[in-house]
């Protein structure tokens, strides 16, 4: 069976936000996020709007670990997991 491989070569906290994407922060303006890789620290559910304009909500997710989809979004409400990375 073959695995993938991850390696960001760029991470940033994220601030959950019912209205702002999370920042790029590969350019000045932080604009321009097409996704990004998220760790979780600490557990709880994760709300998020996926690259491909998909919002659901991933329940019980535990501390220390990863969700390996495309997201630009980690939305405030339905969010009850912390300390958060974005991963690019």
């Amino acid at each position: 069976m073959a695995t993938q491989k991850f390696q960001a070569q760029r991470a940033a906290a994220v601030t959950p936000s019912d209205t702002a994407n999370i920042p790029n922060i590969a350019r000045e303006d932080g604009t321009g996020n097409r996704g990004c890789l998220l760790y979780v620290g600490t557990a709880g559910d994760v709300r998020v709007t996926t690259s491909g304009g998909d919002t659901t909500t991933f329940v019980g997710i535990q501390g220390g670990q990863f969700l390996p989809l495309s997201v630009v979004r980690v939305l405030a409400t339905g969010t009850t997991a912390d300390n958060i990375i974005a991963l690019w």
